[in-house]
């Protein structure tokens, strides 16, 4: 399992904006290149086959433009994982997470099977296609989605139409929310909207507790769900949460209290969970409102391997973009279990699992803009390679091309940003306090040559929009789609520049502690 996800609610922004953020990490041992680009309306497929499940599956003919974070290489499927679509909507997909036997046997994935015995011959048997997956979410729901609450119900639809092979969340965001889905079963699903001061923190695991069956099954104002989620969870006698005291009132739902812990009754508990995912969640919590009590104290009640704290929780200060880059970058700094620190012991170094892994293919950080003007309103963040070694580039969303230099190929170059990211990631590791300096200078400058590319583009388009030459609320607006694309290349290509620099010094401390150096005055 893979990836931390982060989402912030539009108050609990510097800006207003929602974010949806994730790491995509690859699986153990796996590193996959990955590249930014667009997708418009004419190259979207009509007719989609997965690779993983070979799943056919017909798309509407009204698909909107979108960005999108695909593999390199396309050989496994196409894996567009996350992005910002022409309606201003974002999407990240997916968080893989654990659910847990009792649910796996009450609806079982919907896995591939292979072909048996030769066509024409007796006992033969033909393939049966499994259900949707990571592998294809993003290119069979993000085109065809207005709002949040649309992603919702049309993955939703998906999932109970054609199933899923494998437990996953998926974020959605636009101006006004950020809702959170996760399937449950090979069917089942629910969905839960981020409280608009909060954020939430969440790795490989079932994250949702607190849940509003009566709200999810009728007004849909925080919570959603499958149609059949109570009568399902009664069938299979799925809640675990204990009854109220005697005395206490409990308002029921078709026969099930309302009011439920999804992650209790749907999650795994297991010593896996504690070192691979809680330390996760309680280290970005910790640090992001570290006025709460229950992180504080000799014997905190919530420590790195707890398993209950809460879904969505409210930051002691406002987040912004860069923050949120930061913090999916970290790998526990300043604690006994800093892999690069010099607290603690070799042991505790490398306890548990980092939230900036080496094998971070990615990371998108999609902002939606409510005070900017529709055409202008989406911002991409895009971090190919490992966090603690890269940067971000801040492109406009609303554009019919990316530039060049995030379009990754499949062989190592020096004129790609992940595969010079990854160079400097492999090249600083050993050495990380000597590139230390280089790397995070890097990283300040060019993000902060993004947040200046952004307003610069703000207020150039809105003077032409004052003078009558742009329509800052149309998205197809010819002077606004070469004034954002020519801004995305303007910045890109200060980030090369800046990037093959911090490469030739990293590539330079590192050279001049080989093995085989030898100097004059060595003697």
């Amino acid at each position: 399992m893979a990836c931390t996800t982060l989402l912030v609610g539009r108050l609990a922004t510097n800006d207003g904006s929602t974010i949806v953020a994730r790491n995509e990490d690859g699986e153990d041992f796996s590193f996959d290149p990955k590249k930014l680009i667009v997708v418009n309306p004419e190259d979207q497929p009509r007719t989609y086959t997965g690779v993983a499940s070979h799943l056919t599956i017909e798309l509407p003919d009204n698909p909107l433009r979108y960005t999108c974070t695909p593999n390199a290489n396309p050989a496994n499927g196409v894996w567009a994982e996350t992005g910002i679509n022409a309606a201003n909507v974002s999407m990240s997909a997916t968080e893989t997470i654990s659910a847990n036997a009792r649910v796996l046997g009450a609806d079982p994935l919907v896995v591939y099977q292979p072909a048996q015995g030769t066509p024409g011959e007796p006992g033969y048997q033909p393939e049966v296609p499994g259900g949707i997956g990571e592998e294809n979410l993003p290119t069979i729901t993000l085109p065809y989605i207005k709002t949040a609450r649309e992603g919702v119900t049309r993955l939703g639809m998906l999932v109970e139409q054609y199933g899923t092979y494998e437990t996953n969340g998926v974020a959605f965001g636009d101006e006004h929310e950020v809702w959170y889905w996760e399937n449950i079963g090979g069917h089942h699903w629910i969905a839960r909207r981020v409280p608009d001061d909060c954020y939430v923190v969440q790795p490989n695991r079932q994250g949702i507790d607190h849940f509003d069956l009566a709200d999810a099954l009728g007004e849909q104002r925080d919570y959603m769900c499958s149609a059949d989620l109570a009568e399902w969870i009664r069938d299979h006698d799925l809640l675990m949460d204990m009854p109220a005291a005697d005395g206490e009132p409990t308002e029921m739902v078709q026969g099930l209290p309302r009011y439920f812990n999804a992650r209790i009754a749907f999650s795994t508990y297991t010593w896996l969970d504690q070192l691979y995912n809680a330390p996760r969640k309680w280290y970005l919590c910790s640090r992001l409102t570290p006025s709460d009590p229950r992180f504080q104290g000799p014997a905190p009640e919530f420590g790195p391997e707890s398993l209950d704290i809460p879904w969505a929780m409210r930051p002691d200060k406002k987040l912004s973009a860069s923050d949120v880059k930061d913090w999916l970058a970290t790998t526990y700094d300043g604690t006994e279990y800093d892999c690069y620190g010099t607290k603690g012991t070799a042991a505790t170094r490398h306890q548990y699992r980092f939230v900036g892994i080496d094998r971070t293919s990615e990371c998108s950080i999609l902002c939606i803009r409510p005070n900017a003007p529709k055409a202008l309103r989406g911002v991409h963040w895009f971090a190919p390679a490992s966090g603690p070694f890269n940067t971000a580039v801040a492109m406009y969303a609303n554009v019919k091309a990316m530039p060049a230099y995030l379009d990754t190929p499949t062989k190592v170059t020096t004129d790609s940003l992940y595969w010079n990211n990854r160079l400097i990631a492999g090249l600083g590791d050993p050495q990380f306090f000597e590139s230390y300096e280089a790397i995070q200078a890097y990283r300040l400058n060019t993000m902060a040559q993004g947040y200046q590319s952004l307003h610069d583009t703000d207020a150039a388009l809105a003077k032409l929009a004052k003078e009558g030459k742009a329509d800052l609320d149309n998205m197809d607006d010819a002077q606004v789609l070469s004034t954002l694309a020519a801004a995305n290349q303007a910045l890109v290509d200060k980030v090369q520049t800046q990037t093959q620099a911090v490469l030739g010094s990293v590539l330079d401390q590192r050279t001049v502690e080989m093995k085989n150096a030898f100097n004059m005055n060595d003697h």
